[in-house]
């Protein structure tokens, strides 16, 4: 298999349903959300938007299954399965915020080989695939060579509907509110890994995450040179539900915050 060539074929799909989203996002009537569970939304537009996603990617690999959030397919592969999140940032596009993304990913086996996270608004497509590097538009990205917390950027996720960990997170999230430039709440995960990858944000951390909010931007900040694990470090994020990322060095000192609040 070409992972190059069907990156780029993934990558003309995912920009293809980010304007599909965007010209939606300038009619769209809020009438229109639905409700799967406490805060979490959906809309016509992540149902339709992962339709045209799974016919695209079943034409480019026929034999893959799927893992996607709005769960519009029902089949396995016994080789490749595509992770996708047609609308990472849901309620930053139902409420007209600027971010939110398109995030693809293709498992092989137990490794994930490709990843494309599309940025809708700013029309920033990041892709990367094993072994090859990471990329934003054609350019090569890494991740942030800084090691040291005073001269770093953070982005993380507010606990949104699951608040059994709210004491812990704020525990962390007060620590490093005082030696960092701060923390930032971007509203999709899929962005905030992209913005690690290629060196925006210095780390991001989050739990309660699903395999379709950082299967693609997991591939992105490890070709461009980071690390992204659990919270203990341990390569399992999906069962975990839980990340950090970053590089190295530096994702040693946030497990040491980390760890002092999450078990």
């Amino acid at each position: 298999m070409d992972l190059e060539q069907l990156t780029a074929s993934v990558v003309k799909l995912a920009q293809a349903t980010g304007s599909f989203i965007r010209a939606e996002g300038a009619i769209f009537d809020a009438s229109k959300i639905e409700y799967k569970g406490l805060n979490n939304l959906v809309s016509y537009v992540d149902k339709t938007a992962e339709e045209r996603i799974v016919a695209g990617l079943t034409s480019l690999l026929p034999e893959a299954g799927f893992v996607t959030e709005e769960e519009t397919i029902n089949k396995t592969g016994e080789v490749f399965n595509w992770i996708v999140d047609p609308l990472d940032g849901t309620t930053n596009f139902i409420h007209g915020l600027p971010t939110f993304s398109v995030s693809i990913a293709l498992q092989q086996n137990d490794e994930l080989v490709l990843g494309v996270v599309y940025e809708v608004n700013r029309d920033e497509c990041f892709y990367a695939w094993k072994d090859g590097g990471a990329y934003l538009n054609g350019r090569p990205i890494f991740v942030s060579s800084n090691e040291e917390f005073p001269q770093s950027l953070i982005a993380t996720g507010f606990p949104y509907y699951d608040f059994e960990k709210l004491e812990e997170y704020i525990n962390v999230f007060r620590e490093l509110t005082k030696v960092s430039h701060g923390l930032r709440r971007v509203g999709s995960a899929a962005v905030d890994l992209a913005y690690v990858a290629c060196g925006r944000f210095d780390a991001y951390f989050e739990y309660n995450l699903n395999s379709y909010d950082i299967a693609a931007g997991m591939v992105l900040v490890r070709e461009a040179g980071g690390e992204a694990t659990n919270f203990a470090g341990g390569p399992e994020t999906f069962n975990s539900r839980e990340i950090l990322a970053g590089n190295k060095k530096l994702n040693e000192k946030m497990r040491e915050v980390i760890g002092k609040y999450f078990n």
